[in-house]
């Protein structure tokens, strides 16, 4: 027996220390998932804190079939998008030059970093940032992202198409500041 295997046997059998050990062990990744998704650390706290309430109370349905992070990564997921569908998320066009443009301050970039991508990812309308952290970060198909937003195919591959450009706009723009 895996030592994950009986950490998920303990969560199954509601044991406190295979609680907090398996959200010790998985919540900085998961937590990296909703900071993806969430306006800000705040938000994705949240989203993380309901996560693994829902990750402990359906583990027993966990069947032992493929990756546990994937299986927690789905959950955490799906978490973020019915927190974001409270708030009405909306698919939206924005023109480029608008206000709802993401901004970033003008430190003098050698090279777009990691975070520096992050955060211009995080500043994406919502729709945008949904589809875009569905489909180029987590993987799911047009058709996957469509039946989890109730949205049509066509309005995923739209809003990516959209939310790439913008990024590439916002890129260009840092990279002319670093000049």
């Amino acid at each position: 027996m895996t030592e994950e295997y009986q950490l998920i046997r303990g969560c199954i059998d509601q044991d406190g220390r295979c609680q907090r050990m398996l959200f010790d062990r998985y919540a900085g990744k998961m937590m990296a998932v909703c900071l993806r998704y969430a306006q800000d650390s705040m938000e994705a706290e949240d989203m993380l804190q309901d996560a693994f309430v829902k990750v402990y109370q359906y583990i027993g349905q966990f069947k032992f079939e493929g990756a546990f992070e994937g299986w927690i990564r789905r959950i955490v997921v799906n978490t973020a998008i019915r927190h974001l569908e409270k708030k009405k998320l909306h698919f939206k066009d924005v023109d480029e030059n608008s206000q709802d443009t993401p901004q970033i301050g003008p430190q003098a970039y050698a090279q777009l970093g990691e975070g520096d991508l992050m955060k211009l990812i995080s500043q994406l309308p919502e729709g945008y940032r949904m589809v875009f952290n569905l489909n180029v970060v987590e993987g799911y198909s047009h058709e996957e992202i469509a039946e989890m937003l109730n949205i049509q195919p066509g309005t995923s591959r739209s809003q990516l198409v959209k939310a790439r450009k913008m990024l590439q706009h916002q890129i260009l723009q840092l990279q002319k500041i670093a000049v």
